[in-house]
């Protein structure tokens, strides 16, 4: 069953006052607030100066049970979702209209900075034309989620979506378990790098696409859409999916003892791959070491980097050449050799401590 049609007239209002029977973040969405408050005041701006709006688009389960609808709520947001939490905001007290806003229809009414409250406070009908603004509105009906999933990929494929975005929208198994992996503490506490475009998982689906391989491989967008398919075709390897994701959260449980909260070494997704290769090995008297170890590295790194700018400075080669393999962070061979270097510099500096 698939069916995709307009819904019956809504204002504004209606659907603020509907807002808790929306579920904003299903699996395949965005992360949210993602818009600037630049973007969300122009879309204010659009609403009381009466432009047309894009369509939103929501899965609509009113027509009956459905497995897809694990929130229990009545429509789930496939396409649309800045919009309604701007929106929201709004009518929540929490965003103003920009302080230049000029309303077309009274150009003389001094409007810029005032809340959705001022406005009904002192101009109502200003207030009334937002609250009663028709916002246009498509219901998808269906229990397929591939058809939700496969409608979200083809409304943003000419948007930037990130590759993450993409992958967490396509169907199979490798989805689910990388927003798993998401989900550990690692990925929510020790990483200092931002996750507003799903960043934490681009950085799952490298670490299970490794444990799935059993090596340390390419981890390339290509490579990673391409994991992503051949878990969706490879319903006779379910169980080999599962068991990298297993060991991936093993080893993730690793690396969550041996990080600081928003750790330093961890403000950029470069170096985690090789980390998380490099833990996997290691035992308890060797992890509660390793944080001091790559600390006094990066110092090093920085430190040789300096030398090799100031004339006759004394450079490590090796250094200059880890420093040279980060510029391709994600090819096999560079993974390869920086583990190597990395594994082999904390054997030797195991051995002074």
């Amino acid at each position: 069953m698939f069916e995709v049609l307009t819904f019956e007239p809504r204002t504004l209002s209606w659907w603020f006052d509907e807002r808790d029977n929306i579920e904003l973040n299903p699996p395949y969405q965005r992360q949210g607030h993602l818009w600037s408050e630049q973007d969300k005041r122009f879309l204010l701006d659009s609403i009381l100066n009466g432009y047309d709006l894009p369509k939103v688009y929501v899965a609509d389960f009113t027509f009956g049970n459905s497995s897809l609808n694990s929130s229990g709520k009545q429509y789930a947001v496939i396409d649309g979702k800045q919009r309604l939490l701007t929106i929201f905001e709004f009518f929540d007290g929490h965003l103003t209209l920009d302080p230049g806003f000029v309303w077309d229809r009274n150009q003389d009414l001094k409007l810029g900075g005032l809340s959705y409250k001022d406005l009904l406070q002192n101009h109502p009908k200003v207030a009334s034309k937002f609250a009663n603004f028709p916002l246009s509105v498509m219901r998808v009906i269906t229990d397929d989620e591939a058809k939700i999933n496969e409608m979200f990929v083809r409304l943003n494929k000419g948007k930037p979506l990130t590759g993450a975005e993409l992958r967490n929208a396509m169907g199979g198994i490798v989805p689910d378990l990388i927003r798993q992996i998401s989900g550990h503490m690692f990925m929510l506490l020790s990483i200092k790098f931002s996750t507003k475009r799903r960043q934490a998982d681009n950085v799952s689906a490298k670490l299970l696409l490794i444990e799935f391989r059993g090596r340390l491989v390419e981890t390339k967008k290509v490579s990673l859409d391409r994991f992503v398919e051949e878990g969706l075709n490879s319903q006779a390897q379910t169980e080999d999916f599962v068991r990298a994701k297993d060991r991936a959260v093993a080893n993730l449980d690793k690396l969550f003892k041996v990080f600081l909260p928003l750790d330093p070494l961890l403000r950029s997704q470069g170096p985690i791959t090789v980390y998380y290769w490099l833990v996997r090995d290691l035992e308890s008297p060797e992890l509660t070491k390793l944080r001091v170890f790559l600390t006094e590295f990066e110092a090093a790194k920085k430190h040789n980097r300096l030398e090799a700018k100031r004339d006759g400075g004394n450079v490590d080669a090796e250094l200059a050449d880890y420093d040279f393999l980060d510029r391709s962070t994600n090819d096999q061979a560079s993974l390869e050799k920086r583990y190597e270097i990395l594994r082999r510099r904390f054997n030797e500096w195991l051995s002074t401590v």
